[in-house]
């Protein structure tokens, strides 16, 4: 007896609290997805030893291959150098005909920034350059927003809901089945577009480039993830480096812009608007909204008759007083 009444009492707590349940249960899985990666990016860690040791092998067989310089200086050397790289700043001699300041590379930097890319392989030197990139993300960043979310609103109205209406009327399909099909469409050709097509343009313009590396970087980029471990446009003997420069931002705004386009064609779909209410707070009940609605209303109704009363009493003394005034003009031609 006790156990069924403790079973039902468990149900009845379940159900008034299932979204938060729900909400739960998505807070494990992102948690254990975080984990699931950590796991599988740990493999890395032998290709780390591996360059580790190879770095290691470099260094001796240079102080053995010159003597004359202690290995304190080599080490001073190298940290000045990676931390000068580390600003986008490099001692090659093949690197030093590219200015990471010019006005497209700045342009492209700008772009990085706004779009909260950043891939971190140029950054401000001097302090005013870092105050300066602070205010104008804090002002740019939420611009961008803006500017993304107008560009996306009408993009939308053209691209999924006048065409998922238009199948919908003219052939009568359901617009849940239209709308999953229109958004595999529409997914398959912004990887065509926006994906393998500049992936291949970009193994083919870059040198150490190969098709993986260059979907990696499509990706990376457009998902906004920015890694930074391959830019395009910093090779020494890239040729027409501005206009690919211009080239490759232009690339990157349309490519957020079709990539917001495909999530909000997905967030849209009717099976993931009831995946996602599954995991919202409930809103304000209508008997909650009644109830305040009525007690306004008795509120008000309670202040009228108020009013009315009041109105009322002041009648009855106006009356009193005319009767008064009345009365008194008769009695003073009686006298007379």
């Amino acid at each position: 007896m006790l156990q069924s009444l403790a079973s039902s009492s468990c149900v009845r707590l379940m159900q008034n609290h299932k979204s938060t349940c729900y909400f739960a249960s998505l807070l494990l899985g992102y948690v254990l997805y975080l984990v699931f990666g950590a796991i599988i990016f740990s493999v890395e860690l032998p290709y780390e030893d591996l360059q580790r040791q190879e770095l290691r092998a470099v260094k001796q067989r240079f102080l053995q291959e010159n003597e004359c310089l202690s290995e304190e200086r080599l080490e001073s050397f190298l940290k000045t150098a990676l931390d000068a790289s580390s600003y986008g700043v490099s001692i090659l001699n093949n690197a030093s005909v590219n200015w990471n300041w010019d006005f497209t590379s700045s342009l492209f930097f700008a772009s990085t920034v706004l779009s909260t890319t950043g891939y971190g392989h140029t950054v401000p030197l001097s302090d005013g350059g870092k105050a300066f990139c602070i205010i104008y993300s804090a002002i740019g960043i939420p611009f961008t927003l803006l500017f993304l979310t107008a560009a996306v609103q009408r993009i939308m109205v053209f691209s999924t809901r006048r065409p998922i209406s238009y199948i919908h009327r003219q052939w009568g399909l359901s617009k849940a089945v239209v709308g999953v099909v229109h958004a595999m469409v529409l997914s398959f050709l912004a990887l065509c577009l926006f994906l393998l097509i500049p992936a291949a343009v970009f193994s083919a313009l870059e040198d150490n480039w190969n098709f993986l590396d260059s979907f990696y970087f499509c990706f990376i980029s457009l998902s906004t993830i920015g890694l930074g471990d391959y830019v395009p446009g910093e090779a020494a003997n890239q040729k027409y480096r501005e206009m690919y420069k211009m080239a490759i931002t232009v690339y990157l705004i349309l490519g957020l812009i079709v990539m917001l386009v495909v999530l909000e064609t997905f967030c849209e779909l009717q099976q993931l608007k009831q995946l996602r209410k599954m995991f919202y707070l409930k809103k304000e009940k209508q008997k909650d909204r009644l109830a305040i609605l009525e007690h306004d209303q008795l509120s008000f109704s309670s202040v009228s008759k108020e009013a009315a009363s009041s109105n009322e009493d002041n009648k009855h003394i106006n009356v009193y007083f005319d009767y008064e005034i009345i009365n008194g003009c008769a009695l003073g031609l009686a006298r007379h």
